[in-house]
């Protein structure tokens, strides 16, 4: 990703739930209180980029700052329900970066069964939103509570079959040129 691409500073403003192992003094603020002390085991959301930050120290051998909880996006009881159904999930209310926070949280914990379930959670849902792009009825009908809830990468996928649906039915005639 570029250090410019919007949906990557997009996904690292996700909030993350933070806690925090030492006491800093003054920064209170984090949690609404300025002036006093953020004590041990104080649990804060900080934005994903902030968070993987003050957790950098586990990983340079001294004490950490803070530990890093999963979000309640990739929370057990959303895993349970994309293993289920993906397609009943609104991963827009979740996430709107769903999937690149999946991807940036797989960089920071070791989770096997999440990348499991992320890659089958995108290959179905992936082939629901081939289907509503290439049905011109789609957006109409049943499909609308789908595509209300697809998250960003979905909503490009959707625009590309979409567009090239469109495009293959201007070539062989079937629709006039616009």
């Amino acid at each position: 990703m570029s250090y410019y691409d919007v949906d990557s500073i997009l996904t690292d403003a996700q909030k993350l739930p933070c806690t925090f192992e030492l006491e800093v003094p003054g920064l209170g603020i984090l949690e609404g209180n300025p002036g006093e002390d953020i004590k041990p085991g104080t649990r804060i959301d900080l934005p994903l980029w902030l968070g993987e930050m003050l957790s950098i120290g586990a990983r340079l051998g001294t004490s950490r700052l803070v530990t890093l909880d999963m979000p309640s996006a990739l929370s057990e009881r959303v895993m349970n329900a994309l293993k289920a159904d993906p397609r009943t999930v609104d991963l827009r209310s979740l996430a709107p970066h769903f999937y690149s926070l999946g991807e940036r949280i797989l960089e920071l914990f070791e989770e096997e069964e999440l990348v499991d379930v992320l890659m089958e959670t995108f290959k179905k849902r992936a082939a629901e939103v081939s289907d509503q792009a290439h049905n011109p009825r789609g957006a109409v009908g049943d499909g609308v509570d789908f595509l209300r809830g697809l998250d960003e990468t979905e909503r490009q996928l959707f625009r590309a079959a979409h567009d090239r649906a469109k495009e293959m039915r201007v070539w062989s005639g079937e629709a006039k040129r616009k």
